[in-house]
């Protein structure tokens, strides 16, 4: 049997959406309004019983196919378009509150600067300010929600977000192989992150409000109708 995938409908409010963060995507880079786009993956930690045989001329790495689970853990992954520079926060869940810390750094410590972050996010139930009420007194929640403009991606539609092109990357290039512990994980990641953001690896995006327009002509159309 073959996978069905899951098409959105292109409604008004997919479109509302998807113009809003297309539109963003075109702006130029402004340090007191840094557009930042933020997403969450789990990872599974698994640990080798035997040890890897080391890579020999000719060979690749080779790995036992046995492993041990050792748990699970989350990357927030922050990723700003116009600077070329990326984030990964290793968490041990993906509570509001971890969240309500994360866009606490984002203020405080990545862009204090910044007079509005814009958030790029998907609309998963703890990606409100509400979160920040949770984790803080309310002086301090409104102090750091007041720094912050949400955008949020169609339902759906995770591929608007650049922070997924981050997570594939990361994926592909850093930990795609088994990582048995935190601090290890910590250790690649950051080792990958921090070559990546020295080169200002940046997202090619050319998808714009005008292809939208192009490419859905016909759902365009019928909001009209």
């Amino acid at each position: 049997m073959h996978k069905q995938w899951c098409i959105p409908a292109v409604t008004a409010e997919f479109i509302c959406f998807m113009e809003d963060i297309l539109d963003l995507y075109e702006m130029g880079y402004d340090f007191r309004y840094p557009i930042v786009c933020l997403d969450e993956k789990p990872y599974q930690l698994l640990r080798d019983i035997l040890s890897p045989l080391p890579p020999e001329p000719g060979k690749a790495w080779r790995e036992d196919y046995t492993y041990e689970r050792n748990g699970t853990c989350n990357l927030f992954v922050i990723f700003c378009p116009g600077l070329g520079w990326r984030h990964i926060e290793v968490t041990g869940q993906r509570t509001a509150l971890d969240y309500a810390e994360i866009l606490r750094k984002l203020v405080d410590e990545y862009f204090p600067e910044a007079e509005r972050i814009l958030v790029v996010q998907d609309n998963l139930n703890t990606h409100t300010g509400a979160s920040l009420y949770k984790a803080f007194d309310a002086k301090e929640a409104l102090r750091i929600h007041r720094k912050l403009e949400f955008h949020y991606t169609p339902v759906h539609a995770s591929w608007l977000n650049m922070a997924e092109i981050e997570i594939h990357a990361l994926g592909k290039q850093c930990i795609d192989r088994r990582l048995g512990d935190v601090d290890t994980l910590k250790r690649e990641i950051a080792t990958w992150e921090r070559e990546r953001n020295q080169r200002q690896v940046n997202v090619n995006w050319q998808f714009t409000v005008d292809k939208a327009r192009s490419k859905f002509q016909r759902s365009y159309d019928k909001l009209k109708n």
